[in-house]
């Protein structure tokens, strides 16, 4: 039997090689073995169990909710392809010990993977994880036939996705949005959220444009990340049929990117500096900032002007939830697309990110372009690169430990400030460009990330970064 290891966001392998059913249920028993152990609220211990669109999903659900089942657990199991941020929500609105995500997320169309969601509603933090991995081959499997269960009311089938849009809707000025006439267009990219926004904006009169919605296991031929070389397709719709905005969700929809809404490329730190601009300045909100350690320096930036605080935590938004989890939080972000609330659940939400830019847009009043523009001439150019690369996993702690202890003195022409390692290793120059390495929590590769004021120097920044790894 192969090992079962939790990576940045779950245990995650390819389908038929370790992601089998025999797998699947050796993992659901461990974290029922596991969340036995806990005070749980009630007499029976619920889980919630959903699943997204990739080959065998569902089956692979339902193998899950057979093994809670057969441990005694209430199970609410969803009866067709959901957002992980709803599970995420159904499991603290509904008092669960614990949720399971079927869903490898961003991961090419072989991949499946197994998400554990906590008690809060948010990702299960490192300690959990560990926690359910040393249980797993501890117990025999228990399980139990899912007709029984639903028969003798242990599984009960339920949507989840309502419950989860009317708390999208109470986040924003959801009148404010119905009324505004946006047109906003949505780049599913054949994951779950396909359809979601038409939905939430029924009835309003904002115009909503579904783009790659339909269910496709092998997500059109891309991998469903929302990054600019899998745009092309909505990029060229949009330069002929013009919107207000572009948003992208990835496969099961709890991370975006975006585009103008002229299919111009949107990253990630814009839409993240966007937000917070919007929080704090339209809203009048304040509490601390979290960010992931690759998100871009505009944010620090914005925090010293804005007099936020600001923390950073490694890479995975498990490291944000737990800040948020203490309150007093403004916004949680990385570069990655994940983007959580306050007053939701600690947790990174696409959905939710739609509906918090259509209320900015719906106050502004102003074009996204005219909005980005207000930012880099208050803030700056801040320029973002990004290079994964194979590299050898045997030689990655040798590399690290040598980037250490070897800092180069100097980024480009601007003399270094500040190395930080607590994941990977981040230089940091006195103009506040920067270039770090670290190794993939879900993929056995290595990034290479840099910023800077221009395109120019974040492609010398990552050149840069490719030399340091033949250092080892």
């Amino acid at each position: 039997m192969s090992a079962i290891k939790f990576g940045t966001d779950g245990w995650r392998a390819v389908i038929a090689e370790d992601f089998t059913f025999a797998n699947v249920a050796r993992v659901a028993q461990a974290a029922a073995d596991y969340w036995r152990t806990l005070t749980v609220p009630g007499d029976t211990p619920r889980v919630v169990i959903g699943f997204d669109r990739r080959f065998f999903s569902d089956q692979f659900a339902t193998c899950a909710a057979e093994v809670f089942a057969g441990n005694g657990y209430q199970v609410v199991l969803t009866p067709e392809p959901t957002p992980t941020p709803a599970v995420s929500y159904a499991v603290k609105a509904r008092q669960a010990v614990g949720g399971v995500m079927i869903t490898a997320s961003h991961n090419p169309p072989s991949f499946n993977g197994f998400k554990l969601k906590s008690h809060y509603g948010g990702s299960s933090d490192p300690e959990t994880c560990q926690a359910v991995e040393a249980c797993v081959d501890r117990s025999p499997v228990r399980t139990v036939n899912l007709a029984e269960a639903i028969r003798s009311r242990q599984v009960f089938v339920r949507d989840v996705r309502p419950e989860h849009y009317a708390a999208v809707r109470r986040l924003v000025d959801f009148p404010l949005i119905a009324k505004s006439g946006l047109r906003f267009a949505h780049d599913a990219l054949f994951g779950v959220a396909a359809g979601c926004f038409e939905e939430l904006l029924a009835g309003t009169t904002c115009k909503v444009t579904t783009l790659n919605g339909a269910h496709d296991v092998l997500f059109g031929g891309i991998n469903p990340e929302p990054v600019e070389a899998n745009y092309g397709r909505s990029a060229a719709y949009l330069r002929e049929h013009p919107h207000d905005l572009c948003l992208v969700t990835d496969g099961d929809a709890d991370r975006v990117g975006g585009m103008d809404g002229r299919g111009g490329y949107v990253t990630t730190h814009q839409l993240i500096c966007l937000l917070l601009r919007h929080l704090h300045v339209n809203r009048g909100g304040y509490g601390r900032v979290v960010k992931a350690l690759t998100a871009t320096s505009m944010v620090d930036k914005m925090c010293a002007a804005f007099g936020l605080p600001l923390v950073e935590t490694g890479v995975g938004f498990k490291y944000i939830c737990p800040e948020m989890i203490k309150g007093d939080v403004l916004l949680g972000a990385e570069e990655s697309g994940g983007i959580g609330f306050p007053g939701h659940i600690p947790e990174r939400d696409g959905i939710a990110a739609g509906l918090v830019l259509l209320e900015m847009l719906a106050m502004e009043r102003k074009s996204l372009n005219t909005l980005l523009a207000r930012l880099e001439k208050t803030y700056g150019p801040h320029r973002y690169g990004r290079i994964d690369m194979h590299y050898p996993l045997a030689k990655r702690a040798a590399l690290m430990d040598y980037l250490k202890a070897h800092p180069p003195t100097r980024l480009l022409r601007s003399p270094l400030a500040e190395v930080k390692s607590f994941d990977g290793v981040k230089f940091i120059a006195r103009d506040s460009s920067w270039l770090m390495l670290r190794g993939s929590g879900t993929e056995p590769i290595l990034r290479i990330y840099a910023e800077a004021a221009s395109d120019r120097a974040v492609k010398q920044l990552l050149q840069l970064g490719v030399r340091l790894t033949r250092q080892v």
